[in-house]
């Protein structure tokens, strides 16, 4: 006996784009006696696999037209899956227009979002605009009382096995739940669109009225920032380089902090041109270094601060090989992330079976264009990434002393470094490593005054007579309010400093940078990092 809620599905409308497992799920569906209708390439593949199909233009007594643009816009169509089976008036509407009802649809939609991406011309990628398969979707999704409603192969396997189990039919919960993924798929096609075409308008503030953000499900998460909070990782339409892209070659499953720190992680190492390592630990950096090589950059980072790097997340901008890894095996981490990993640096990690090693095939631009959100009760931060880069020729002497070349490169290290450290920031740099870090202080002072206590810890546990932060040079991510920071690094051996400047007081800060002897220069762009 049938079931109500199961009527069997006698009729399949056939449209998709992608072609995957098409054959074998239209020869499953005519096996259970279910007569398909279909498109274009969709029947002239069925026709050829021998499954039995009527094309849409018969059905419609409506040839398609205008290069395929108009096919299914027809009532036969939208009426076959918007008519409701128990209302007796949509009954009789439906005969009197020989409109015969259409119980499953089958269809996803032209690659709009691989077509943008690939760089397509804009004509190109007008014409990748699907208009009949989101109407059609859409009214199938409506009607999902009675219509079944398919937009990704990989649901066709469970659909046949529920049409087995249920005489033909599918479930109400499985209908509702297709037509939710379905009105999903179709939301997501058109924020891609729209936010496609307003950014072709060139508009100068480039933020629409409206605001849509769209991912696709990557994976589930065992948890968030702590075991009480779900969590879960979306990719989205931006190709970017990174954590989210990267292949996993070995490890657990990330979690929802190793993703946000490796993530801060590469984005840091992937602001230098020479070879760097960033050690990574809640987000802030705990060791970072240039070098001209991975390996040499890898110790310095280390020694900044190889206390706090115990469980951390290692980011290289080169590719690693078996040398660098040998020293990483030696520590603790979490994750270890690099644009390619050699097969015998891999090799040397696999005895850490639970380290993740991430391969992340590039490296991210930092002076890229981008948008970052952020929820807040209400409603959404929208806001470009920080794509701010200071190079040498932006900066503005305005002591006495000018810096030396050694301090200025030391100087732009730090300001790169400054940037990725969260507010209030402090970062003292020597010779290209990281001696001391300071971060997320409510007072400026503090973070001077704790990077150069965390900076002393170290020396002394590592056996040194000297102060390591001799002879440095200092970043910080916004102007001196007072002169009482600046005299923090100037106590801890600074020789030069690098700040935005904007401050009331900067005449004040110049004037004690200049009673020190020291150099400082003013980039007119701050970092703040929330």
């Amino acid at each position: 006996m049938t079931d109500a809620n199961t009527p069997p599905i006698q009729r399949a409308l056939i449209s998709v784009y992608d072609k995957t497992g098409l054959v074998e799920f239209g020869r499953a569906l005519s096996k259970q006696g279910v007569q398909i209708l279909s498109t274009g390439g969709s029947a002239k593949m069925l026709a050829e696999a021998g499954v039995p199909v009527t094309e849409v233009s018969e059905h419609t007594g409506f040839p398609e037209m205008l290069d395929g643009r108009v096919k299914t816009l027809h009532p036969k169509i939208h009426g076959g899956l918007l008519g409701l089976r128990d209302n007796e008036e949509h009954g009789r509407t439906m005969a009197a227009h020989h409109i015969a009802p259409i119980d499953m649809l089958v269809c996803n939609l032209y690659p709009f979002e691989a077509t943008i991406a690939s760089g397509a011309s804009f004509e190109e990628c007008i014409e990748q605009i699907d208009i009949g398969g989101p109407a059609m979707t859409r009214s199938a999704s409506k009607n999902h009382r009675s219509v079944t409603v398919i937009c990704d192969p990989a649901d066709y396997d469970a659909v046949l096995a529920e049409m087995t189990a249920n005489a033909g039919g599918t479930t109400p919960e499985t209908r509702r739940k297709l037509a939710a993924k379905a009105f999903t798929r179709t939301a997501a096609y058109d924020t891609a669109i729209s936010t496609w075409l307003t950014a072709q308008t060139g508009e100068a503030d480039g933020f629409p009225a409206r605001l849509s953000v769209t991912g696709e499900l990557q994976q589930t998460l065992r948890y968030g920032e702590n075991p009480h909070q779900e969590a879960a990782l979306y990719r989205g339409a931006e190709k970017r380089p990174g954590v989210v892209t990267a292949r996993q070659l070995q490890g657990k499953e990330l979690s929802f902090n190793n993703i946000n720190d490796t993530d801060a992680a590469y984005e840091l190492v992937a602001e230098f041109d020479d070879p760097a390592v960033a050690i990574i630990k809640h987000a802030n950096p705990c060791g970072v270094a240039v070098a001209a090589g991975t390996l040499e950059a890898y110790r310095r980072a280390l020694s900044c601060d190889p206390v706090s790097a115990f469980g951390g997340i290692i980011a290289l901008n080169r590719p690693l090989f078996a040398d660098t890894a040998e020293e990483i095996a030696k520590l603790f981490a979490e994750v270890v992330i690099a644009p390619k990993v050699d097969e015998a640096a891999l090799k040397v990690l696999s005895v850490k079976k639970n380290v993740r090693v991430l391969e992340a095939g590039g490296l991210p631009d930092p002076a890229a264009p981008g948008m970052t959100v952020r929820t807040v009760a209400g409603g959404y931060l929208l806001q470009g990434r920080d794509n701010g880069r200071v190079r040498e020729a932006d900066l503005k002497v305005v002591t006495k002393r000018a810096p030396t070349a050694t301090e200025m490169a030391d100087m732009l290290v730090a300001f790169r470094i400054c940037k990725h450290v969260k507010s209030n920031a402090i970062v003292y740099v020597k010779d290209g490593l990281t001696v001391g870090i300071g971060a997320g202080q409510m007072s400026r002072v503090d973070s001077a005054r704790i990077a150069v206590i965390k900076s002393d810890d170290q020396a002394k546990a590592a056996g040194e007579s000297g102060r390591r932060t001799d002879g440095c040079v200092v970043a910080s991510d916004a102007f001196f309010p007072f002169a009482d920071g600046l005299m923090a690094a100037i106590e801890a051996g600074a020789t030069a400093v690098i700040q935005p400047g904007g401050s009331m007081r900067d005449d004040e800060v110049i004037a004690a940078a200049d009673a020190a002897g020291i150099a400082m220069v003013m980039t007119g762009m701050r970092h703040f990092r929330h």
